[in-house]
């Protein structure tokens, strides 16, 4: 098992940067059933680009690579514990290449361990088979998407949709709510895992499982077969669409599994995934711990539709909305001219600044002037060369709403004037952005390369010491795109879409399955 360990690597390395064949149809899929011109047109024209950019640079799909996850299936009188240290080492090594983001931050003090080993991380699962061969399955799973993960407990009452009780169209119920809940946080349009019965841990397990299925593939249940064919009709009619901009795609998959449970429990846990669906699997020889399959096809045999021109430059030209080109610092009247809809091209700095920079902020003064510049909401994976220089090799935007109990009074604190990031934020900072005089601009989620190209320079960084994804990065940026989705006159576009796909959840009311 000598090459096992490099084995490891080189399934990590795939997997962060190589989208697979059938999540990469999928995603084709959606953009020949969206309107030509439109936001998430726009939207799924970026997706295809930054998915070809990361194939080609071999950099991260999204920023974000989550908590790898390994389901490992050995036969009997493997040697797990060496499998378990060769597959932390490539971690580990994947880490310090770029290939993932230092993720394992420990839960009481917040010290990034800055190489993605720590208690509980990775998540490695071990179960012995009576095959031969050893079978390593991988996903790496975004924070953003794991956050709109939701477990039901039947019977309950659910908004639009009324009462779910225990029985198939409880379950019904349950899972167009959980489409509907996670709107564009969750970077839209995903995919959905779902499990039914088990307890709160082992639903989840096999919620997650189920995002190992191809994408194609058919239940094997015949109940779950139809109910798999009707989510994915009833929940691409909500009209959430891709990033939550609204449109004709909201969901790309959706795979159903089904364990016994306790007669006084009844769960049914959904695991929702981006539309950065990565996940990939080997064969591993037991002798040698070589890869002789790989389990899900390349994307590189299922290549993307890349758009002529770049994306928001088509949008403009279609007419749907205006392009507005603007460099920091930023002033009040340039903002207010700006409406939801609109393109807007940022040039000139930017500072990144995620959850450990806010909660710092609310108390703090800013190591930089902050006044008319912008906020970005992103944690990069950064390397630094041999001459000491920072280099950004992935930078898409990180979920806002967990910045939402401070960013109102972060932005009058100190005279921001755009925030950056994606999914929208709430009612608080709606009211700051009009009172102030700023604007949130909903850049694409996941498309960490894409936006990566538009970073030309590092000139600094404060607060290191939270950690790579938490630090305050002075950016330098050109032709850095994104849409207005709240304005400085009270409109939100998220508010409306979700306003909107409640009404149309509430025709899904009535019992289907009897």
């Amino acid at each position: 098992m000598n090459q096992f360990r490099q084995s490891m690597y080189d399934l990590i390395v795939e997997t962060s940067t190589n989208l697979p064949a059938d999540v990469r149809k999928a995603i084709k899929a959606a953009q020949e059933q969206e309107d030509a011109g439109t936001r998430s047109a726009l939207s799924l024209s970026t997706i295809a680009t930054n998915i070809e950019m990361a194939e080609c640079n071999v950099s991260p799909i999204c920023q974000d690579t989550g908590m790898p996850t390994f389901i490992i299936h050995t036969p009997v009188g493997a040697n797990q514990i060496q499998m378990k240290k060769d597959i932390l080492e490539a971690v580990s090594l994947a880490t310090k290449h770029g290939k993932l983001r230092s993720n394992s931050v420990d839960s009481l003090t917040g010290k990034n361990s800055g190489d993605n080993l720590g208690p509980g991380t990775p998540v490695i699962h071990f179960e012995q088979w009576e095959r031969d061969e050893i079978d390593v399955r991988l996903i790496l799973k975004g924070g953003g998407c794991e956050n709109k993960n939701i477990q039901y407990s039947l019977p309950c009452e659910l908004e639009g949709l009324g009462k779910a009780g225990r029985d198939l169209d409880g379950i019904r119920k349950c899972i167009l709510h959980a489409v509907y809940q996670a709107q564009g946080q969750g970077c839209s349009a995903g995919f959905i895992g779902v499990g039914i019965g088990g307890d709160r841990t082992t639903g989840y397990e096999l919620a997650k499982k189920q995002l190992f299925r191809e994408v194609d593939d058919v239940n094997e249940i015949p109940e779950l077969a139809q109910l798999e064919e009707y989510i994915m009709k009833a929940a691409n009619q909500l009209g959430i669409g891709t990033m939550g901009f609204g449109g004709q795609v909201t969901l790309l998959g959706c795979k159903i599994g089904v364990m016994n449970r306790l007669p006084a429990s009844f769960f049914v846990s959904v695991a929702y995934n981006c539309w950065a669906f990565r996940r990939q699997g080997v064969v591993i020889d037991p002798a040698t711990g070589a890869i002789t399959k790989w389990i899900y096809k390349s994307g590189s045999e299922e290549p993307m539709k890349r758009p002529a021109q770049k994306p928001e430059t088509a949008v403009a030209q279609g007419g749907e909305r205006r392009e507005v080109v603007l460099t920091a610092p930023i002033t009040e009247e340039q903002i207010r001219s700006l409406r939801v809809g609109d393109v807007v091209i940022l040039n000139g700095p930017m500072f990144t600044g995620r959850d450990a920079l806010h909660k710092y902020l609310m108390d703090h003064d800013s190591p930089v002037d902050l006044n008319g510049h912008v906020i970005y909401h992103c944690g990069p994976v950064m390397l630094k060369d041999e001459n000491g220089e920072w280099h950004v090799k992935a930078a898409g935007p990180t979920t806002s709403i967990r910045e939402e109990p401070y960013q109102g009074d972060i932005l009058k604190k100190f005279g921001i004037r755009a925030v950056v990031g994606k999914g929208g934020m709430g009612a608080k900072t709606l009211k700051a952005l009009s009172e102030h005089g700023a604007v949130y601009l909903n850049a694409i989620g996941g498309a960490a390369q894409y936006y990566a190209e538009c970073i030309k320079k590092v000139n600094g960084v404060d607060f290191l010491e939270f950690g790579i994804p938490e630090a305050m990065w002075h950016l330098e940026v050109e032709g850095f795109a994104a849409i207005v989705t709240m304005d400085s006159h009270g409109n939100s576009l998220h508010a409306d879409v979700e306003r909107d796909s409640l009404g149309k959840l509430e025709q899904f009311k009535e019992p289907v399955f009897k």
